[in-house]
């Protein structure tokens, strides 16, 4: 199968990052591109969970960054991590991955590539520039009720998003009162 996962933005979100390598690992989808705004060096041990390849770059939130990329490969050696902007050959297309959207459709208005990925402002997108896919996956962190990545089929050049969890906002609160008869 040819499929990608793009994940961006999952800000330090372990059980939204862990519920979207799950399912990953479930539908045999073996290549997770990251867009950016991972964060914190923890989260890398959710993303090695992945029985496959991930593709990492920075985000503007870049976290510990020496700890992040010195992983990468070594530590964790599933994941590969390209700075700001990766360039991959991945199922006979040609892929950039960048955080933010002005970078992304520059790239995508040069028509060197097939898909262009970015994260940064936490919204679902996909754009056609030319023969050129610009895609956003959304956020992983769990801001809004949309919280989910995407799965590109590369042979049909379709894409599928896929939702984990509800908005971290939506959380209910519970409240316990006991009355406290003897204090000791």
């Amino acid at each position: 199968m040819s499929r990608i996962a793009i994940i961006s933005d999952s800000h330090d979100q372990v059980a939204n990052l862990a519920a979207a390598i799950t399912y990953c690992n479930e539908q045999n989808i073996s290549t997770v591109i990251h867009c950016g705004d991972l964060i914190s060096p923890f989260m890398l041990q959710q993303l090695t969970k992945l029985q496959g390849a991930v593709h990492l770059i920075y985000g503007n939130n870049i976290g510990d960054q020496h700890l992040i990329s010195s992983r990468c490969g070594i530590t964790f050696e599933n994941i590969q991590h390209h700075g700001t902007l990766a360039e991959l050959k991945l199922f006979n297309k040609q892929i950039a991955v960048v955080h933010y959207p002005e970078g992304a459709r520059g790239l995508a208005s040069q028509a060197t590539y097939d898909i262009v990925c970015f994260g940064h402002n936490h919204t679902f997108e996909t754009t056609r520039y030319g023969e050129t896919i610009l895609i956003n996956p959304g956020q992983l962190m769990g801001e809004k009720e949309d919280t989910g990545f995407v799965v590109l089929d590369c042979d049909s050049m379709t894409v599928q998003r896929v939702l984990v969890g509800e908005s971290m906002f939506a959380k209910k609160i519970a409240i316990s009162t006991r009355s406290i008869d003897k204090v000791t």
